[in-house]
């Protein structure tokens, strides 16, 4: 295929080539016949002039005439590919992960396009140690073999030969298909300038002024012109022909292209699984699903994400089996919470049984919880018929908090859940909490002070302002914290937090009703016609009010609240108020409003906020 395709293609473009762009100064040009065109914002060094080309989008024709990007600290990498629409370059060379050791990617125009990044340290080996990825190109001699450990794996035992092997170096923030073996092709995209828009209207794109410092850009002219019918029939004898082969061209290019994709997408799955296999989870067909849900007889659920149902691995053990929805898409979700739900082993955290990667049929198998959510408990619309007892209210909550302590804390990296909700939180045969659905989670180190995110992501209601946009702050572990209090003050209402049916305009937003009678020396009367325990509902209502501070400095580590809660009530102060001055604020994002000035909290040392 790869010949015929290479002759059709080469056909249509001496069909199409005629100068028609023009010989000005910045016309498109390349270093080889076979290179890929470059044109702004790329330049090549010595062909084109300065101002023909964006800052830090430089190339270089080596010796073989093959372009050659040049990024900061001397790195240059062979181009294969450039894709100007979508602004993604396809770059390689014979070891990609000596390459990248010295890239500082930050200091260059260019992101990594493969968001699944970590960080990867390297061994030299005299022996074969089992169970990690050697790295042919990194080796000097046949003797020595070398090793890539990432970050997020383990060193197993004492027994384990990687002890005994020399480090070498260490990369950071490297994408995973590149150091574990995968194509020895890099995507790298940019963001600026986005000359997007003026190739999606075929049209072309330059500097707005060549002596400006600020590196602005205009759209002009058109990518190609119209070109001579005359000069098309003395190239290819037949206009007609052109037509064919173009038509063909194109139907055959998307029939590959879309194949392509989905051949490269099951591949990144597939080869994640292969590197999962160290922590040893089940593997099952999708027939085996099949048969472990009796055909998907018992439906549990929905989500956004996919449909849980109940199932049988045995007489003896029962499962919950979400099949997830999308699963054609790049397996990014998938990867995202089997990598994730891998490094989680707490008593309050769901447990993952197993998975299914058939082909594009995809499911998720856990241990299955009989007392459903914490929401059908505490949005009871029966009441007590499906009520819990204060002191079971303060056990779950204690619970749900150690369980994100751990997540934050306890390992090897940072876990952000962010979307701490009720309906996330299952109750086991003892109505003991356990924190489910990391399909939105986010990895991070333990020392990095802020989350880097897209999009905001999470359930309205519980999402932290800084999640919403960055003007309020950095997205952090401290937005599971904002997320938790306001679970922490429905668990005490048993009503959600914005409520449009309240009877008194001042209860619609419950939180700042309650801060207001708090503050004003008065107990909060909640659960009309309850027996409330007055201390605990207090202690829950003021550990949440902290926790839903606007400025995500000024709110408690997950430490500190779980130490809040366990502690004596009289240790307990009230915090300041959270939705004191703007509440143009509070319309805009659908949350209260931001404090102007700043406040930490007495009982919480320095040291303590800082983890």
């Amino acid at each position: 295929m790869g010949i015929s395709y290479q002759m059709l293609v080469y056909l249509f473009w001496l069909i199409l080539a005629i100068p028609a762009t023009g010989q000005d100064e910045c016309s498109e040009r390349k270093c080889g016949r076979r290179g890929p065109a470059v044109r702004f914002p790329f330049k090549i060094k010595g062909r084109h002039p300065n101002h023909c080309g964006y800052p830090g989008f430089d190339i270089s024709c080596n010796e073989k005439q093959q372009p050659v990007l040049e990024l900061p600290d001397s790195v240059k990498l062979l181009i294969k590919k450039i894709k100007y629409k979508s602004q993604v370059i396809h770059v390689y060379d014979s070891c990609l992960p000596r390459s990248i050791r010295y890239l500082n990617i930050s200091a260059s125009p260019f992101n990594y396009f493969d968001s699944y990044l970590s960080n990867y340290t390297f061994f030299k080996c005299s022996d074969n140690p089992m169970s990690y990825r050697r790295v042919n190109c990194l080796e000097s001699s046949p003797v020595d073999q070398v090793f890539s450990v990432s970050s997020n794996g383990y060193i197993y035992d004492s027994a384990d030969t990687i002890l005994n092997c020399s480090k070498m170096y260490d990369i950071l923030s490297a994408p995973y298909d590149i150091v574990y073996g995968g194509p020895a092709v890099l995507q790298l995209n940019w963001i600026k300038p986005d000359c997007w828009k003026c190739e999606s209207v075929d049209k072309r794109c330059r500097l707005l002024n060549t002596t400006s410092t600020k590196a602005e850009i205009e759209c002009y002219g058109r990518l190609r012109e119209k070109t001579d019918v005359g000069k098309i029939l003395l190239i290819t004898g037949s206009v007609l022909g052109a037509i064919i082969v173009v038509l063909l061209l194109l139907a055959f290019y998307r029939v590959h292209r879309a194949k392509r994709i989905q051949e490269e997408n099951q591949a990144r799955v597939e080869q994640f699984l292969e590197d999962y296999k160290a922590f040893k989870p089940a593997r099952y067909t999708y027939n085996d699903i099949k048969t472990i849900t009796d055909d998907f007889k018992d439906k549990l659920g929905q989500g956004g994400y996919g449909t849980v149902y109940k199932g049988k691995l045995s007489n003896e053990v029962t499962v919950a089996v979400k099949i997830l929805i999308n699963s054609k898409g790049d397996g990014v979700e998938f990867i995202n919470e089997v990598a994730t739900m891998g490094r989680i082993h707490h008593v309050n955290v769901v447990r993952l049984v197993g998975y299914c990667a058939d082909g594009y049929r995809r499911a998720l198998v856990y241990e299955y919880l009989p007392n459903d959510s914490l929401e059908k408990f505490i949005f009871s619309e029966n009441g007590k018929d499906q009520s819990l007892s204060w002191e079971k209210l303060h056990s779950i909550a204690l619970d749900i908090g150690k369980g994100i302590e751990y997540l934050h804390q306890g390992c090897e990296q940072r876990i952000v859940h962010f979307d701490i909700k009720p309906h996330n939180i299952l109750l086991d045969q003892n109505f003991n909490p356990k924190i489910c659905d990391f399909g939105l989670a986010k990895l991070c180190s333990k020392d990095q002070s802020a989350v880097s995110m897209t999009a905001a992501r999470g359930t309205m209601g519980y999402i932290a302002p800084e999640v919403f946009s960055r003007n309020f702050g950095n997205a952090s572990h401290k937005s599971d914290v904002y997320s938790f209090g306001m679970l922490l003050l429905e668990m005490v209402g048993g009503r959600k937090n914005v409520d449009v049916t309240a009877d008194k305009t001042s209860q619609v937003f419950f939180p700042e009703w309650v801060y207001n009678k708090l503050s004003q020396g008065e107990e909060p009367v909640i659960r009309i016609g309850e027996d409330v325990d007055a201390p605990t509902a207090r202690k829950l209502m003021i550990v949440g009010l902290w926790c839903i501070q606007w400025n995500p400095v000024d709110r408690p580590s997950m430490r500190v609240v779980v130490q809040m809660l366990e502690g004596e009530d009289d240790n307990l102060t009230l915090p300041p108020n959270p939705f004191a001055a703007n509440n143009g604020a509070r319309m805009n994002t659908g949350m209260p409003g931001m404090p102007f000035h700043e406040h930490h909290l007495t009982v919480i040392s320095e040291a303590e906020e800082s983890i």
